[in-house]
This record gives C-alpha cells, structure tokens and sequence, in this order.
C-alpha cells in the first residue's frame, strides 16, 4: 500500500482549510490549479486544439438519468460542480484532493449542516435559454433536488440528505438526515454537475446534446453522432485564464487497432486507450514513432465484477461462492491483458487504486486470502462439499461494449471457473441495454462487468450492499454489514474511517459478497509538447484538460 492515510487532523478542520484555500484562490489569477514548479519554470501558452480519441458514443446526455461513462466524460468539458478533483502533474494518481469549483469556501456548523459560499459572477453558457445568466443557489439547489428524484440511478451517493436549501443568492445550506463525512467526495463527482432548470424545462429532460449548457471550461460546439465532439473555450469562464486551449476535438472510433494507427499517425494528442493509456503490447511502437514521450505508470480504479443472485441455488451457498473466486485466474486476466501484459493488482471490495482505502490482500483473513490463491482442485472439493460433485451450469450476462480486452478477461475468466466444474454461458447483450438492466440485477443466474466508475471509496460500500440500492445487483441483505458501512459513513476522523473501512473489506471477502478481478497497471501517455498535464483516474477529462496547455 502507497502512503496510507493515516492524518489525525479532523474533518472540520479539513473543511476549515478548503474554505481557507478557497478564499485565497477566488481572489487568485486562477494558477492554483497548477503545479507551481511546472508553472514558475515555464509560462502557460493560450490557444490550440486538444485532440482526444474516445472508445464509445453516449447514449445520452443527461447524468441524471444514467451511470454511463460515455455521458460523464463529455460533460467534464461543459459543466461544473460544487467542489471538484484537483488536476495537475503534482497530484497522484489514485489520490481525490479536492479544491473549490461553483462554491469559493464552504463551512461545517455541526455535523449535519454544511453551507456553501457560492463564487459571485459565474454565468451560464451564452446559448438559449439561459443566455449566460448568472449562477445562483437556487439553481443549486434545484440540481439536487433533481438529483435525488426516483429515475435517478446515482442518487443514492446522496441519499444522506434530507434537504438543500437556498439561503440568499450565493449561499447553498445542505441538511442531512444523518452525519456523511463522504459528502464532499460525493459533490466532487462527476455525477453532480449543477444543471439549468430553463434548459430541463425546454427538452423535457437533458437527453438531446442541445441541452448540454454548463458553466464549464469549454462549450459544445458540435456533436457529430458515432463520430466526434467539437468542443470551443468558454470565453466567460469564472477562473480567470483558463482554459489555456481554444478548443477539444474528441472523436470516437471504437476500434482499438484504428485508434492507435491513428495516434501513431498524429492525430491525437495523448494515447488513444481510456485515461490516456496506451496498451503495453504497444508500448515499445508507440516509443519509436514518438521520441520524447511523455508517461506515467498508474493503476486505473475499474477492474472486472461478477454478480450472482446470493438468494438463488446454488449460490446462496458460501461454499459455493468461494469455489467460483479460488476458481478465477485474475494473475492470468492480467498476464494475457494488452494493457498490462502481467501488471497490476488484485482488487478487494474497494479498487486498489483507491490507495488510502483499499486493504492489503494480505491484511486480509487467511479464508480471504485463499480467494486469491487460483486453486480449481480446491474449488472442485467445496463444490463436492456444497452437493455439486459435478459441478454445475450457469449463465454469465455480459457486453462486449467495454472493448476486446474486457472480453479477453471474461473468457480467462470463465475457462478458470470451467477447471472446477463450472460452466458458464456467455450472453452478450448491447450496451446500453446492459447499463439499463444487468447492472440492477436484472439477470437470469450470474452478471458481469466492469466497476470503477466512482473515485470515492464509499460508493463500492453503499452502492453495492445497502439494501434497497439499484447497484446491489447481488441482493446482499446483511445486517451486520449493512451496520458497519453506515458507521463508517458517521466517522469523521479518517484513521478511525479507514480502519473500519478495512473491517468492511475483510468481512466481504470472507463472505464472498462480490466477485471480483484486478485493475491493470497502465501506461498513460501523452506528447512532449502537452505541459502542465497529469493523468488520474476517473471521467474529468476536461478538469485535467483545462489546467494543460500546448507548446507547439
């Protein structure tokens, strides 16, 4: 594990400094978004076109009616949150540092009581029907209001609070049912970008690319379906400077092999593989054709899932869980994985790139430990225990739209699973409908995907255990720990928060609530003549765009 945290400094005192740390950079020219080593030793330059390549098309654009990645990323560009990730070669990938967006300094009053200063000026894109009005809290307040109505499938990140209030033009009241020390990690999500009533009103919903009116660094200039986004700098963007580019240019080409001629041809500015990543089977290519490139290794938050309904046989049957996780190869799905070609890590119930909260594996109890000792003889005995001596057959519902080398670990997978005894169909379905039915559960016997999608640690609990959640694709209905994850989200002190947090991982494994396969170590890459840029995990492309610049 990389640095845990183990900082005694409290949540209200943490709250206290961002307010601080805000003030001062309100009042700022905007560089505190930088590295101020990158920054002193070279001017920031104006102007220029970011090219970008993207793997799949949205199926919409509203992020309130949906938990795709392919409606977030493109929204990085145009909208904005309460509070947001830092960007920037200084921070380390894996690692949330939060810093002001839509609000300048926030406070804590007690434990169930936060109020948000909003920053005075900031204006809607000039496009109808907003027409570059200011921003106000009551806009605030109606995006979360909206947020967490029933069709929303995230709402439940924010299901903590019980009301959000408009106190004057520039101040936001959050009053929560309950204490949530995440809350600040929930506003920083790509989830929660802060939304126009009149634009809601107009469509009817925020489905259409018209709609997509925000207060971020870039506008939409054009959408060109299955083909590219054209995206131009908002020249009323409330840090002053920023963006340093004119102008995105993200095109869609679903296919890894055109995408990556295509980088090594020029047309875009930073590897073609989400994140920025290049495939390491490519790696040695991409280094000849491009002396002076820029790299960093990192491990990227989503790895492969597995869901089986735990009230139906025979998985109801612990035995039966652990034979399926000693029977998954994952040092196999990274070894035959063209990004990591044998790198990476194993994940627990939260993504080992989450480095100050994912436990060890070998903190892990032994049964725990075993899960990930690949041993299908062993496996074969607890199913011969649990009454299948000749194994079984099940179903497996998956998409092949999270790419070939997703699919590629869904077969190791499933050969693994067939060394025990277990054999599993594959049925594929498209993915959009996959993102609106098998990751709520909506199977036959067994699902499988990709989780990652969030860069807070609570989220892989909450969402994923809590009855009654959308994402509890499982059915998991364990008082014990459904005690344990609201205790953990009650804790302010983050050394006493993460030790619970380890207890949860622990108890998961030895459950075996989840099936779960590794996160690869990948290789971002982008071209010596992009500055000021560093990769992270998670979907704000734009955030760490917009604080990058181009010297050419």
């Amino acid at each position: 594990m990389d640095n845990p945290l183990v900082s005694p400094v409290s949540r209200r005192d943490l709250l206290k400094l961002g307010g601080i740390a805000a003030a001062a950079s309100a009042a700022g020219s905007g560089l505190y978004l930088l590295d101020p080593g990158k920054a002193d030793a070279q001017a920031p330059k104006r102007g220029g076109t970011f090219r970008v390549r993207f793997t799949l098309a949205p199926s919409h654009f509203d992020p309130q009616q949906t938990l795709a990645f392919t409606t977030m990323v493109p929204l990085s560009f145009t909208h904005s949150r309460l509070v947001r990730v830092k960007a920037g070669p200084s921070v380390k990938p894996g690692t949330q540092p939060i810093e002001p967006d839509l609000a300048e300094s926030w406070a804590q009053p007690n434990d169930t009581t936060y109020l948000f200063k909003l920053r005075k000026g900031v204006r809607w894109h000039n496009k109808a029907p907003v027409n570059g009005r200011e921003v106000t809290a009551e806009d605030v307040k109606y995006t979360y209001e909206r947020f967490m109505g029933p069709t929303n499938p995230n709402r439940g990140m924010l299901e903590q609070v019980d009301k959000v209030e408009a106190l004057d033009k520039y101040t936001v009241k959050f009053t929560l049912k309950e204490p949530f020390a995440w809350l600040l990690e929930a506003l920083a999500s790509t989830s929660t970008w802060i939304i126009a009533k009149e634009v809601v009103e107009q469509y009817g919903d925020l489905k259409k690319p018209e709609t997509c009116i925000g207060t971020g660094p870039w506008m939409l200039e054009r959408y060109e379906p299955n083909l590219r986004f054209t995206f131009v700098r908002n020249p009323n963007y409330f840090v002053p400077g920023l963006p340093y580019a004119d102008g995105v240019d993200m095109s869609i080409e679903t296919d890894p092999a055109s995408a990556f001629a295509a980088w090594l041809a020029g047309r875009y500015d930073f590897a073609p593989e989400y994140g920025m990543v290049v495939r390491r089977s490519d790696l040695e290519a991409a280094k000849q054709r491009k002396p002076g490139l820029q790299m960093q290794d990192y491990i990227v938050v989503f790895g492969g899932i597995s869901w089986a309904h735990l009230d139906q046989e025979p998985f109801k049957d612990l035995r039966v869980r652990r034979a399926l996780a000693m029977a998954t190869n994952w040092r196999e799905v990274l070894e035959t994985n063209a990004w990591s070609q044998g790198r990476g890590a194993p994940n627990p119930a939260i993504p080992a790139a989450l480095k100050d909260w994912s436990i060890p594996i070998d903190q892990l109890p032994a049964e725990g430990r075993k899960l990930y000792e690949f041993d299908p003889a062993a496996a074969k005995r607890l199913l011969a225990e649990a009454g299948f001596s000749s194994g079984f057959k099940t179903t497996l519902e998956t998409t092949a739209g999270y790419g070939p080398d997703y699919m590629d670990a869904v077969e190791v997978t499933v050969a693994g699973w067939k060394k025990a005894g277990i054999e599993a169909e594959i049925k594929l379905k498209e993915y959009g409908a996959f993102i609106s039915s098998t990751i709520f559960g909506k199977f036959d016997k067994m699902g499988g995907g990709l989780f990652g999608a969030w860069t807070d640690p609570d989220s892989y609990l909450y969402r994923y255990f809590i009855p009654g959640q959308p994402l509890n694709a499982s059915g998991v209905n364990d008082p014990k720990l459904t005690e344990m994850i609201r205790l953990q989200r009650r804790t302010f002190n983050v050394a006493k928060r993460r030790e619970i947090i380890y207890d949860i991982q622990r108890y998961v494994a030895q459950q075996v609530l989840g099936l779960y396969g590794p996160s690869v170590s990948a290789m971002a890459a982008w071209e010596p003549y992009v500055k000021n840029f560093g990769p992270n995990i998670g979907h704000d492309y734009g955030g760490r765009l917009m604080a990058a610049w181009l010297d050419r």
